[in-house]
């Protein structure tokens, strides 16, 4: 999806809108670009949610932390694109703390019905919703494109 495509999507959030009234410098945008990069091959953010088994998304949830958490360090303390790296961790250690008990990562059984069914899905879904308004928010601030498949959580604007 073309980032100007994002920008129509976003609602109720404000950001300079990259090539209107603010450039990002390079070497952040190179940043931003390679963030989305790695997202983009994360199925955790986008899979139907009867397609994810715990231990794998557990795996992948706690490599997109850290990988979000090693570019941390090269990104400007001003930068927005900070704040956004820091919500999409957030996001991912929340998700974490709703996944364990005090014996380690709860085993979910996944049926339908199921109550621990219900707060996997619940906690994958709010995850997404993060890393949906934070991708969307760095894809038009930094006038980058993301494939359709992770481009398909940022939320939509339905008023337009």
């Amino acid at each position: 999806m073309k980032y100007t495509e994002i920008i129509n999507r976003l609602t109720g959030i404000s950001c300079p809108v990259f090539g209107v009234s603010w450039n990002p410098p390079v070497s952040q945008r190179k940043i931003a670009q390679k963030i989305i990069i790695f997202l983009e091959a994360k199925r955790v953010l986008y899979s139907p949610y009867e397609y994810e088994t715990v231990h794998p998304v557990i795996s992948s949830v706690v490599e997109i932390k850290n990988f979000l958490t090693s570019e941390l360090p090269s990104i400007s303390e001003k930068s927005e694109l900070q704040s956004y790296v820091r919500a999409m961790r957030n996001a991912c250690n929340k998700f974490l703390s709703k996944c364990r008990d005090d014996d380690g990562f709860r085993y979910y059984a996944i049926r339908p019905g199921n109550i621990d069914n219900w707060f996997f899905t619940s906690a994958i879904g709010e995850m997404r919703g993060v890393f949906g308004i934070m991708i969307g928010q760095i894809a038009s601030s930094y006038g980058i494109d993301i494939e359709d498949d992770l481009a398909q959580i940022i939320p939509i604007d339905k008023t337009q």
